[in-house]
């Protein structure tokens, strides 16, 4: 069982070697890395090409981590009991699956994903450790401990927003997908858009590694905003030519909401547009 990646998605040799290296060490792998570097998406592509199912907990502020493994509805079995129902007297009617009791019980070990973990309080991720080390939880209403039957592949990313855990971390195996290099972004424009003309995307990485390194801007447009930006290329047929400004670096590009995702941005490149044709006026 090796990853490899998939002919829809470009990993890297060392994400490669840090996928396949979590499985080896049955440990969790722990991605973190820019917002839209593909992350999320990566579990997607090694269930994909494993040939598993993919289980995914997308984490927000307010869940916590029993939420991971079970809930008891005693609301409902308030009300049932108020109404004379039957099953009432079994309690395991009320005990709601999370999406690790689903993952444990899985018929095949399935790609487990943990999504941005980071968004939760900061204790979520030690209140997940014994589960996720020993594959096991224990029920207290119905005093049944469920295992792993196999046990699954877990992936969870972060965006970096709070510091994981010491004891988290060592439980991990740990990798950082950095920005694409241009060669690499070229390799994944051409899967997703492999009919794309050639020249145009040239001057469309140009213009997009050129918008990344301009000095102040607070966000950075990621990978998937340059497919977004491709996309919408295409559909107004826009000539390479319109992308050739003499002054790349100080020229607002066309269509530039798919790049730009805030006012200050926007604003700092009509400064430096305004201080462009100043400067060629004098």
């Amino acid at each position: 069982m090796s990853f490899r990646g998939t002919d829809t998605y470009i990993a890297t040799d060392d994400l490669r070697v840090a996928v396949n290296a979590a499985i080896a060490l049955e440990r969790p792998l722990l991605v973190k890395g820019e917002p839209g570097t593909g992350k999320t998406i990566l579990a997607h592509e090694i269930a994909k090409s494993l040939n598993k199912p993919l289980i995914q907990w997308h984490i927000k502020s307010t869940i916590k981590a029993q939420q991971g493994l079970y809930e008891y509805d005693a609301v409902s079995r308030l009300r049932d009991s108020q109404l004379g129902e039957a099953r009432v007297h079994d309690i395991g009617n009320y005990i709601v699956r999370g999406k690790l009791w689903e993952a444990f019980e899985a018929d095949s070990a399935p790609v487990l994903l943990i999504d941005e973990i980071d968004k939760a309080d900061i204790e979520f991720p030690n209140d997940l450790l014994l589960e996720l080390d020993r594959m096991e939880f224990y029920v207290y209403e119905t005093r049944q401990t469920i295992k792993a039957r196999q046990r699954p592949v877990v992936v969870i990313t972060s965006n970096n927003e709070k510091e994981l855990p010491d004891a988290f971390l060592r439980r991990c195996f740990f990798h950082y997908i950095r920005f694409p290099d241009r060669d690499t972004m070229q390799r994944i424009v051409d899967v997703h858009f492999p009919k794309l003309r050639h020249d145009l995307v040239r001057e469309a990485l140009t213009v997009f590694y050129e918008v990344r390194d301009t000095p102040g801007l607070k966000k950075k447009p990621s990978t998937s905003e340059l497919l977004d930006w491709l996309k919408l290329l295409m559909v107004e047929d826009m000539p390479p030519e319109a992308l050739r400004a003499k002054d790349a670096k100080t020229m607002i590009p066309p269509l530039h909401g798919a790049l730009l995702k805030n006012e200050q941005d926007i604003h700092l490149f009509e400064r430096l547009a305004f201080m462009a044709r100043r400067e060629r006026g004098n």
